[in-house]
């Protein structure tokens, strides 16, 4: 059974920190180190700020996923200076430098010789998820699934915004929708986990773009407004080739994206639970 191979294969993790954060700039940082929240800190008194990516590498952490890949782009030395290998989390954090990237999916290509043989876990260190236990329950999916990948599914507050998924009964995935301007869908993915299949579908899939096949994914700004290729085209593209892609469903789950100033505001509210909607602004 193909789970029980899955359950077998070493998870690590792999978050794309390679933008430019240009809806944010300037900044005195890079985003994925701007600091949201606050925190206690063992022997130290007194609360600690916290910055947005260490809420999902928490998420990773319940999972007890202890190894991740941090790809950045070249000048972005504020991020390994913060979190050094991981021992503030406990995690063991190795990073890759590269100078440009055409999206996050070949951003997290670069890791490709690294974790092509692995159940890779991956989310955006710029987007705050409850609950937090999301990776757990996409990695219980896919070992008893036999699936190639899982997606974290919550209620989009702005489908116009995210890429809608449509799922049968049983949550295997139909078809993926990349930002539709109409639509009666509810669930937008936010996170995955994925097996080795879709790391060399992924993998294939840039190739062929690099060599100049698929070439209206690359500068539509339709669906990403800088032209880089998003996510949600390769895993548009995997349903489409048939690859078992399956949902996990989080019907009172909460998120916000920390990636334009008019989050800002709201990032308090959201972390006080004081409301119980999304509160993701785009």
């Amino acid at each position: 059974m193909r789970g029980g191979t899955n359950r077998r294969k070493e998870v690590v993790a792999v978050l794309p920190a390679a933008g430019r954060s240009l809806r944010l700039m300037p900044l005195p940082c890079s985003k994925e180190i701007l600091p949201v929240g606050l925190m206690a800190m063992a022997g130290l008194q007194g609360a600690r700020l916290r910055v947005v990516s260490h809420y999902l590498l928490e998420c990773l952490q319940k999972a007890d996923i202890r190894k991740a890949y941090i790809v950045i782009r070249q000048g972005k030395w504020d991020i390994p200076a913060y979190w050094g290998s991981g021992g503030m989390l406990g995690m063991n954090l190795a990073y890759m430098v590269i100078e440009g990237s055409s999206g996050p999916p070949d951003t997290i290509d670069r890791a490709y010789p690294f974790v092509k043989d692995k159940i890779v876990a991956f989310g955006f260190p710029d987007i705050i998820l409850r609950p937090k236990k999301v990776f757990a329950k996409l990695l219980d999916q896919l070992n008893c699934s036999g699936s190639d990948v899982v997606l974290a599914l919550f209620p989009a507050h702005d489908a116009r915004a995210m890429d809608m998924v449509d799922i049968d009964a049983a949550l295997r995935v139909r078809a993926i929708h990349l930002k539709p301007r109409v639509t009666r869908l509810r669930y937008a993915w936010l996170c995955a986990v994925w097996t080795p299949v879709f790391t060399d579908f992924l993998h294939q899939f840039l190739r062929r773009v690099k060599h100049g096949g698929k070439t209206r994914v690359v500068g539509n700004r339709k669906v990403d407004a800088q032209g880089d290729i998003p996510v949600g085209v390769v895993l548009k593209a995997a349903v489409k080739a048939k690859l078992k892609v399956d949902g996990v469903t989080f019907s009172t789950g909460r998120y916000i994206d920390i990636g334009t100033p008019q989050a800002l505001p709201v990032i308090r509210r959201f972390l006080s639970h004081s409301r119980p909607s999304c509160l993701t602004v785009k």
